[in-house]
């Protein structure tokens, strides 16, 4: 059974559908959320679950403290899900081929310092895109560069909002994310 740790920002949804998930699976737990802000709702959703949350300045994750907090919980995977800080490379290092992110737009498209959340819905309306979709991918020392594990497209119409794009893309988030991590265990 492998031991995943979450690491979130904001809300959490995405954190909760694989925290759902990964209740029922006999391929891997969820050992660990962390999140870099004390009132993300990730750590009221990770509660729900029964599981233990971790709370760490960037200061903190970058002088290791994060890091040794993971190697102290046995982590095998790492699940970026929502997670807007960059990962420190020593971080990346300890998880070879084994830390994993979802974007919220389909890669290389809309990726790259910057490009998160409404900042890419916004770019890929502005842009006329007739699709969006996601990319779940492993992560490197480049934001958003790593080798991409899984993509999966939504259409979009002329009409759709930033707002409206958003919505379509995560539901994709919500539909594909848990599995595709419990494929790569």
């Amino acid at each position: 059974m492998k031991r995943l740790a979450i690491l979130a920002t904001g809300s959490g949804s995405n954190a909760e559908k694989i925290m759902e998930h990964f209740a029922h699976s006999s391929k891997g737990e969820i050992a660990l959320v962390g999140t870099n802000k004390e009132d993300a709702g990730v750590l009221v959703r990770a509660k729900k679950f029964g599981v233990p949350t971790f709370t760490f300045t960037r200061k903190e994750m970058e002088a290791g403290v994060l890091l040794a907090k993971l190697q102290e919980e046995r982590v095998d995977w790492v699940i970026l899900a929502g997670f807007l800080l960059k990962v420190p490379d020593e971080l990346i290092r300890a998880f070879p081929d084994r830390m994993v992110n979802i974007h919220p737009a389909l890669l290389p498209n809309y990726g790259g310092k910057g490009m998160y959340g409404h900042h890419v819905h916004e770019a890929v309306k502005a842009a006329g895109e007739t699709e969006s979709g996601i990319t779940i991918h492993l992560v490197n020392e480049h934001y958003d560069e790593g080798k991409i594990i899984f993509q999966a497209a939504t259409s979009l119409l002329p009409e759709d909002s930033a707002e409206t794009i958003a919505a379509k893309v995560l539901a994709l988030e919500h539909q594909y994310f848990a599995g595709v991590i419990e494929g790569l265990l």
